[in-house]
């Protein structure tokens, strides 16, 4: 009989699961598909191209809501059996409110290591797919920035004029062995730019140890100077967001290959906030659920319905808010970057702790 009433608490919990999951990705095809359909509005393809990317972009999406989803699906579930009398019977068959709150915690719990072995990677290669597919029908093609085995690549445009740029791959806000060559419209050389070492941390690059040959009737003329500024519109932070998505880098990939992409140029920094948020999405779930059980659990009165809907509405906006000011707090090296990620979980914790102590008693 036990295992009956297991495997029924754990059927109609995830069953409850499903339906808000599913309830979100409509939502969220509607929302985005807006987006899709407004990029592509003067491209010559059919509704079937934004509606395809929106279908395999917002899977990534709802991977980030997860925390939120199992919350609403956990009270969801806890005050249909609290306000059918299930709860009464559960009771009877030995399941106290402590042993129905640590079954459908640790549910999420695992739930949240299965999304980030099996069902991460699949999102993160749609994303891939997403972003690649976007981009062949992007127009503005002026300005383009890559890596590749040789380092740093960016071609903008500036007062109508061209610029091609190359560099070794950037360390903190610095790149080294800049290449800077300057064309006008019709793409004749105009002038050439070596430098050791550059600072992009803003939009005005500090050049050291510059060399300008400048093309003058026929003839480069060279000149020396030890430092150089120069306007662009890329800085350290805009060329990093551009190749640091993690939204393309599954859970497994960074586990991997981690030192391996460290060589090919990622912040290590970057990579490493990725990881930890990853990690944090089991504990995440964990916490949710810990936190929707205990608000239901906390009285049996019916009428307490719409309090808990308010309640936890509330809940969802501090603990997102929470999460952010942390983690700016963690970028902008207040508290260490780990910390950072980690400390919302710890604080959510005590909060669990305390109501898992007030359930116990009832």
């Amino acid at each position: 009989m036990n295992n009956i009433v297991f495997n029924y608490l754990l059927k109609n919990y995830f069953k409850n699961f499903f339906i808000i999951t599913i309830t979100f990705y409509i939502f969220g095809i509607i929302l985005n598909l807006f987006e899709e359909v407004e990029f592509f509005k003067n491209s010559d393809v059919t509704i079937f191209t934004p509606f395809l990317l929106t279908c395999v972009f917002v899977p990534s999406l709802i991977i980030k809501l997860l925390p939120f989803i199992i919350f609403i699906s956990s009270i969801w579930f806890m005050v249909q059996i609290r306000n059918n009398k299930e709860l009464l019977t559960l009771k009877i068959y030995g399941y106290s409110n402590l042993k129905i709150f640590f079954i459908l915690a640790f549910a999420s719990f695992f739930l949240g290591w299965i999304i980030l072995f099996l069902i991460n990677p699949l999102s993160s290669s749609l994303v891939k797919y997403y972003e690649k597919t976007k981009s062949s029908y992007a127009r503005d093609i002026d300005h383009l920035v890559t890596f590749n085995k040789n380092g740093l690549w960016i071609k903008e445009t500036f007062e109508k004029n061209e610029r091609i740029i190359t560099a070794s791959n950037p360390d903190q806000h610095f790149i080294s062995d800049v290449h800077i060559f300057e064309l006008n419209k019709n793409f004749s050389l105009k002038r050439k730019i070596f430098s050791k070492k550059a600072d992009i941390k803003d939009n005005t690059w500090i050049l050291s140890n510059v060399k300008i040959y400048t093309l003058k009737n026929g003839i480069m003329e060279k000149k020396t100077i030890d430092n150089l500024s120069l306007e662009s519109i890329y800085n350290y932070e805009k060329i990093n967001n551009l190749f640091n998505n993690s939204d393309t880098f599954s859970f497994l990939q960074i586990s991997i290959n981690f030192k391996e992409m460290i060589n090919k140029g990622y912040s290590k920094e970057f990579l490493k906030q990725s990881l930890h948020t990853m990690m944090t999405l089991p504990f995440y779930l964990f916490v949710m659920t810990a936190l929707a059980t205990i608000l239901t659990l906390h009285t049996m009165k019916n009428s307490e319905n719409i309090r808990f809907i308010i309640t936890g509405l509330i809940i969802i906006v501090i603990i997102y808010y929470l999460k952010d000011l942390s983690l700016a707090l963690g970028k902008t090296d207040r508290i260490p970057l780990i910390l950072s990620i980690w400390t919302p979980i710890i604080a959510l914790s005590f909060f669990t702790l305390i109501g898992v102590i007030q359930i116990n008693e009832k």
